[in-house]
Parts: structure tokens; C-alpha cells; sequence
């Protein structure tokens, strides 16, 4: 481990890494020394990410898997349990936002996409890669989450419902794990970031008036380092 790279001999997951926010938090993670395992649905995008890595000196491994898929997350884990020992960090990026229409109009095939990316797998990836995390001397999970989770808005139901158990997932799990491991796991609000899932919730906005995704990847790695109390929470501003 050195100052430039903190994380060396650390191995980190990071879903949704093919675009956005899990993108640049790959990168940065990797940027940082760990070796980070690139989860999303597109080959050519995950690939781009990892000649980003490669570039900036890091190393990674993609996983195109589709979360959705019936056991998809489980032998995911089992391969890379195959192949590591522990994970030190599970990035929760992956996400998936239906369109924006009042509570009666909700379209219900969008609602259980959302329902699937946001809940459903992100269970299944906790109770996947538990007994890894758990393997790690100090394991961080980090869950990416929106403030209308936790302060519903008008037309974005469909997504903030799924964003509260996102929540309560995390905040469950946390509880849970406090008193019998060192795993701490933070709920990370990225406030407005310049990402694609902005763009369309914004369509008339200006993305050079929001942050870059890098400013929250940036965060997420400088979290990651710290020692703070499970169950932390906090919005990235700026």
C-alpha cells in the first residue's frame, strides 16, 4: 500500500460500472490500486471502461451479467469466489429509472424492470457475496440511493418506492452486521451528477451546470478509506 495507491491488494465489485457513476467509480477505484470487477449488462461498454484502467495503470475483470437473469447474481458470486478469497468493497451502483407519470399511470413492466434492478438484485448480491465481504478484514459496502427514496416527489414514485427499499435493504443489512463484523455499509446520495438517467429525468437541463460523475466517484473512494460507523449516510454535494 502506498499513498498513491491505498487500495492496492484490495478487491472491489462495482455494479452498473459499464456507464455513469459506477464507471467512474471503477476507474477511481481502480486508479486507487484495487482490482475491480466490472458488473453490468454490455460487453463493449464494460470494455471501454476497462481500457480506461488499463491506461491509467490499473487492473480489473469484467462480468457481463444481466442482474435480472434467474441466478444470475449467485454464479456470479460463485465464480468469483472461485477465484478470490474475500471482496473488500461492493459498490451498489446499478440502477434502473422507469418514466416519470403520476402514481395511476405507472407502466407496470417499467415498474418490475425497477423493482428487479433496485430490489430484487440488490438482495440477492447481498446475500451472494455476504460470506466474501465478511472474509475481508475490513470490507466496505457502498449503496448508491436517491434523496426522493427517503423524500417521495410528485411522478417519481415508480422510482423513489424502489429507492426506499433500496434503503431499507441497506440500512437492514447494516444493522445486522454491526455487532458481529468490522463490514461497514454506507448509503451514498450523489445529489445532481451529469449521468445519462439524469439527463432523461432533466431533459431541458444544461449537464454542464451539474457535476461530474468523477466527483462522486472521488467521494466514494475517499469513503471507503475511513473508519465510519455502519449504517452511515450522506449526500454529495457540489
Amino acid at each position: 500500500m502506498t499513498d498513491t495507491r491505498p487500495l492496492e491488494g484490495q478487491t472491489a465489485l462495482v455494479t452498473g460500472a459499464s456507464r455513469g457513476i459506477g464507471a467512474a467509480t471503477a476507474i477511481a477505484l481502480a486508479e486507487a490500486g484495487a482490482h475491480v470487477i466490472l458488473v453490468a449488462r454490455k460487453v463493449k461498454e464494460l470494455e471501454s471502461v476497462e481500457d480506461k484502467i488499463h491506461e491509467k495503470g490499473g487492473s480489473s475483470t469484467i462480468a457481463p451479467v444481466d442482474l435480472t437473469e434467474k441466478d444470475a447474481v449467485s454464479r456470479l458470486a460463485a465464480a468469483i469466489a472461485g477465484r478470490w478469497q474475500t471482496l473488500d468493497i461492493l459498490c451498489l451502483s446499478a440502477a434502473y429509472l422507469p418514466e416519470l407519470t403520476p402514481v395511476s399511470q405507472i407502466d407496470p413492466k417499467q415498474f418490475n424492470q425497477a423493482l428487479m434492478i433496485n430490489v430484487v438484485a440488490t438482495q440477492a448480491l447481498l446475500a451472494s457475496f455476504d460470506p466474501l465481504v465478511r472474509r475481508a478484514e475490513n470490507a466496505r459496502v457502498i449503496g448508491l440511493t436517491s434523496s426522493v427514496g427517503a423524500a417521495p416527489r410528485a411522478f417519481w414514485s415508480a422510482y423513489g418506492s424502489t429507492k426506499a427499499a433500496f434503503d431499507n435493504l441497506l440500512e437492514s443489512y447494516a444493522s445486522e452486521s454491526e455487532k458481529i463484523s468490522s463490514l461497514r455499509v454506507a448509503i451514498v446520495d450523489p445529489g445532481a451528477t451529469r449521468t445519462e438517467m439524469r439527463a432523461r429525468a432533466y431533459p431541458g437541463e444544461d449537464p454542464e451546470t451539474v457535476k461530474p460523475p468523477e466527483a462522486v466517484a472521488e467521494r466514494i473512494v475517499a469513503l471507503v478509506q475511513e473508519d465510519f460507523k455502519t449504517g452511515h449516510r450522506e449526500r454529495v454535494d457540489g
